[in-house]
């Protein structure tokens, strides 16, 4: 059975996550009030309705559906955003996701009922800012605020080297996901074999650990 989520805001990032979510085989419910983003999106999930998301009887008015979770992706109004939480806690909706744009604004949220608070811009310019200081950084995941997954071209230095006599866990406390080589992913890298230029390592670590690599 397929998984189903409300998406409210269609601003960029609400519009990213319902196409992301529709793509991946769920069933996406998108909501904005500004019709012209509605007519951009409505192909692409599978439906789009024009609504307050601060209106409380709205998701009251799809309460017949079995959601799996809510994506509050509006940020400019916190009455709304609180309203809509409320509204999606009271009918059950397992898992509730709220954009923020402070700190302040994100525990009010998780007062109400947020599981979990993102702050989109913030962490994409953390990611990019990341990505600028590593000439060899191809991506950089964050877990939490202290612990990320990334993905790095094997040092120079590292060229010729097996993992076990790297011992990376023992010597640079991080561990290895596993290794991309073209199109392949190891995800139980053999020990023995030597890394090779242009091998991409997937690394998993405190964000300090990872960033003295």
């Amino acid at each position: 059975m397929k998984k189903q989520f409300i998406v409210l805001g269609l601003g960029s990032f609400g519009a990213s996550v319902a196409v992301t979510l529709q793509r991946l085989g769920c069933d996406v419910v998108a909501v904005d009030q500004n019709m012209e983003q509605i007519d951009a999106i409505a192909d692409k999930v599978t439906y789009a309705m024009q609504a307050d998301i601060g209106n409380p009887d709205l998701l009251k008015s799809l309460g017949s559906r079995n959601f799996d979770g809510i994506v509050v992706a509006s940020s400019e109004n916190l009455e709304s955003s609180i309203l809509a939480t409320l509204a999606a806690k009271e009918m059950g909706i397992p898992y509730i996701l709220c954009k923020a744009h402070s700190e302040r604004y994100a525990q009010v949220l998780r007062k109400v009922g947020a599981d979990a608070v993102v702050f989109p811009e913030e962490e994409m310019g953390r990611k990019i800012a990341k990505n600028l200081l590593s000439a060899n950084l191809a991506d950089w995941i964050e877990l939490s605020p202290d612990y990320s997954i990334i993905e790095i071209a094997v040092p120079q230095k590292w060229i010729g080297s097996t993992l076990k006599e790297l011992d990376i866990r023992k010597n640079y406390g991080v561990n290895v996901a596993g290794i991309k080589e073209g199109a392949h992913v190891e995800i139980t890298p053999d020990p023995d074999m030597p890394l090779k230029a242009g091998m991409i390592l997937m690394l998993i670590g405190s964000n300090k650990a990872l960033e003295k690599i």
